[in-house]
């Protein structure tokens, strides 16, 4: 299979909520001393690190601080920055495996690995063989989403994908070479506030808060991410912001639905707020995957 070379590193996992489709707009509200007077950056809920891959290519800094609380997505990014190779042999036989079977095999494939991942996510495992389940559970469920139940299994059923790239060796690597100096942390984002100061740059992409009872997806764990979270994220935010760090923090618009939502106008009244385009990258219904407003917040 021929892959496309990236000379820059990309996210390797798709994420829902990832910032690739409104990349080139988060990029124009960096800070101007970033990578000057600003020589730390730090990203507490990562997700599929959109962002995160940008800064590394764009600036050489001191300091890198990443963060969530899907234990399976952090392992991930460990290995893939700490033992790369021996990753991409595992993903390579799952792929020659998925690719040479018929569909009604592959969908046998798909869930004898799915409940595979469970069985080691339930052991609270943290190694390559998770790592490359993760990887190809990303590659071949329904359209990219990592979900879970109540009882924290994943969840998402097969997709349907003629040729999925699985494993694709050239971006692993790249990713690989960009986080060698990055400290990698499994844990909710208050961690990160001793990382934090006014050198640093701080981008949050907490769980969006949802447009409507619908719409309310950010089972990317058990834990739920309510309104009362988002004024608790805010505080937090208030106070490292004393410290002197430049923040930017994205979210939904609740204006999209009702005009007279002043959710975050209220909890952010003193930054300054932008909305931006963004699509719905994913949506099951291909009609609703249009233009939405999308927030970015900055303290500078």
């Amino acid at each position: 299979m021929k892959y496309m070379l990236f000379h820059e590193a990309v996210p390797f996992v798709k994420w829902a909520g990832g910032k690739s489709q409104i990349l080139d707009e988060i990029r124009t509200k960096y800070p101007e001393k970033l990578g000057k007077n600003l020589t730390k950056y730090a990203e507490p809920f990562v997700g599929g690190g959109a962002v995160l891959f940008d800064i590394l290519n764009r600036y050489n800094l001191e300091g890198i601080y990443i963060s969530d609380i899907n234990r399976e997505l952090i392992n991930t990014y460990i290995c893939i920055r700490d033992n790369v190779n021996d990753l991409i042999d595992l993903l390579s036989n799952e792929e020659k495996e998925y690719l040479s079977a018929d569909n009604k095999t592959r969908e046998n494939i798909y869930y004898d690995k799915r409940n595979y991942f469970n069985y080691l996510k339930e052991k609270k495992s943290n190694n390559l063989e998770l790592a490359a389940l993760f990887i190809f559970l990303n590659k071949t469920c329904f359209n990219g989403l990592y979900r879970v139940n109540s009882g924290g299994a994943f969840n998402v059923p097969a997709g349907s994908y003629k040729n999925p790239k699985i494993c694709n060796e050239n971006k692993l690597f790249v990713a690989s070479e960009k986080l060698k100096n990055v400290n990698i942390l499994c844990g909710e984002y208050k961690l990160s506030k001793k990382f934090i100061d006014e050198k640093t740059f701080v981008y949050f992409d907490p769980p969006y808060r949802p447009l409507s009872q619908t719409s309310n997806f950010n089972s990317y764990t058990q834990n739920i991410f309510d309104d009362n979270s988002q004024k608790e994220l805010a505080e937090f935010i208030n106070e490292i912001c004393k410290k002197g760090a430049y923040v930017a923090i994205s979210n939904s618009d609740p204006k999209n639905i009702d005009p007279n939502d002043n959710f975050f106008d209220k909890l952010y009244e003193k930054y300054k707020i932008n909305r931006i385009d963004a699509a719905r990258v994913i949506n099951s219904a291909g009609n609703k995957r249009g233009k939405i407003s999308e927030l970015l917040i900055l303290n500078y």
